[in-house]
């Protein structure tokens, strides 16, 4: 047995990534799998998921794959099947893709948690939501309406990737919320995928821009979009020309505020939300349920509304205050 978890390890790490300390015996294990390993954002919930496990007395494994690929989630999610595992909370690249292994893993006893992105409701015990998705979207839409400097224009949306429900709920309730508020507003093409590289939403960027001089803002939706269209935007010099906001960490955004390449950045603590996940899950294996209005040490107050637990409201993030962040 102690054989085939080392060969487990070694196939997670290879994968993707394994945290340092192998599961004990006597403790209770809890898997965290983000989309990928190895971005700012998940690296950051990373941290705080590991703080949690130590304060909680809990092992959390925090793997996921290098690429946003459903696949060797899957993978990866069937070797920690085997180990034995109490709870598994994961943020799914494609939500259909993982029923059928989380449905596994609710056969064998195991709590199942979605975190940061939805997985089928169907299979899942509780969903930790960082924010409120209307709200949210809302307050996307407006920091791209604030940054343009008028409600009306043209404008692009570039999102994480095309199968990220978290990211498609997002823009389908902005869409909604500007057909109302915002009447004026024209979206230019169908939302544009980077597949979660800021690489790919630079060129994209630069493409868009070409496409459709008009352009007067893009929306990027995921924490590398806004980065890669700020850096598209910053390399041609039209800050004043081209409004970019969106989904992004402070410290990521900082030069690109400062120069103006972006405008504002709204987001929530990622390292608080990977603490939450493992708080919720730590709870769901105990019985003792978190409630609405409740206070989490390190998080703040909580809402809870059936399955969902929703941690707190969307933080502006401007040239002025990113300095105060360090994630």
């Amino acid at each position: 047995m102690k054989r085939r978890f080392i060969a487990l390890a070694l196939g997670a790490l290879l994968v993707g990534g394994l945290s340092t300390e192998s599961f004990a015996a006597d403790k209770t294990k809890i898997v965290v799998m983000p989309k990928l390993m190895g971005i700012p954002y998940f690296n950051a919930s990373q941290k705080g998921a590991e703080e949690a496990g130590k304060d909680l007395g809990v092992e959390v494994m925090y793997i996921g794959p290098t690429t946003a690929d459903a696949a060797l989630q899957v993978k990866m999610l069937e070797d920690v099947l085997v180990q034995g595992v109490d709870a598994i909370a994961v943020a799914p690249n494609d939500p259909a893709a993982l029923t059928p292994v989380l449905m596994k893993a609710k056969s064998r006893g195991v709590k199942v948690l979605d975190w940061d992105t939805a997985a089928d409701p169907r299979v899942i015990d509780l969903s930790v939501k960082q924010i409120d998705d209307k709200q949210y979207a809302e307050a996307l839409w407006d920091s791209l309406v604030k940054a343009i400097g008028k409600e009306e224009g043209n404008y692009a949306i570039i999102t994480g990737g095309l199968s990220a429900a978290n990211l498609n709920t997002w823009i389908d309730l902005g869409l909604e919320y500007a057909k109302k508020r915002y009447p004026k507003l024209h979206l230019v093409t169908d939302k544009v995928p980077s597949d979660e590289m800021q690489q790919q939403a630079y060129q994209k960027a630069l493409e868009l821009m070409t496409a459709y001089p008009n352009l007067d803002g893009i929306l990027g939706v995921g924490t590398v979009s806004p980065i890669g269209a700020a850096q598209a935007v910053k390399e041609k010099g039209m800050q004043n020309k081209v409004a970019v906001v969106g989904v992004a960490l402070p410290t990521d955004s900082k030069p690109y505020l400062e120069d103006g390449a972006l405008k504002e950045a709204v987001l929530w603590d990622p390292v608080k939300l990977g603490y939450l996940t493992v708080v919720a899950a730590k709870n769901l294996v105990d019985k003792t349920p978190l409630k609405d209005g409740q206070e989490v040490p390190k998080v703040g107050k909580i809402q809870v509304e059936g399955k969902n637990i929703i941690m707190g409201k969307p933080t502006i993030f401007t040239k002025e205050n990113a300095k105060d962040y360090n994630f």
